[in-house]
């Protein structure tokens, strides 16, 4: 993974004639997210388990996506996230698609809790989850009763 990351730098020093401050790679888990780009440390983290199981899809889309992050905010500053130099980098750059968000499955990586209100039953994130158990509320849209766990 981390040569891959390597890789997709030395296309864009290529491309740009110039140099990049190479990033420090991580593996943790991170929810729902294949990868995140951790701008101002200049750090990927990559989702171990969602790379095991799309190893090729994470080589060739997660990776560029990724990295176009730290190289548009190297190059351009505060730009939104995904947007015209985002997506001009992983076209002109690296040749891909530049889809925001991936399609793996992620049943397997992604825990919930069950909250109920009076006309309804929720799967809720553990972040959510743990919001609640530090004092949170969260209200049904329906009915505006108090979600409860189940």
């Amino acid at each position: 993974m981390t040569d891959a990351v390597f890789y997709c730098f030395k296309q864009a020093e290529d491309y740009f004639s110039r140099t990049f401050s190479y990033p420090t790679v991580t593996f943790r888990r991170s929810g729902r997210n294949a990868g995140t780009a951790f701008l101002q440390q200049n750090r990927l983290n990559f989702h171990p388990i969602l790379y095991r199981e799309n190893t090729s899809a994470f080589l060739d889309d997660v990776v560029p996506h990724e990295v176009s992050h730290l190289l548009v905010w190297t190059l351009f500053g505060r730009v939104q996230p995904h947007g015209k130099e985002w997506q001009s980098m992983m076209i002109d750059v690296f040749g891909r698609k530049p889809d925001a968000t991936h399609q793996f499955d992620i049943k397997g990586v992604t825990r919930t809790f069950e909250y109920h209100c009076n006309c309804d039953t929720y799967a809720l994130s553990i972040r959510r989850h743990n919001n609640i158990l530090r004092g949170a509320q969260y209200r049904c849209k329906k009915c505006s009763a108090l979600l409860q766990m189940a």
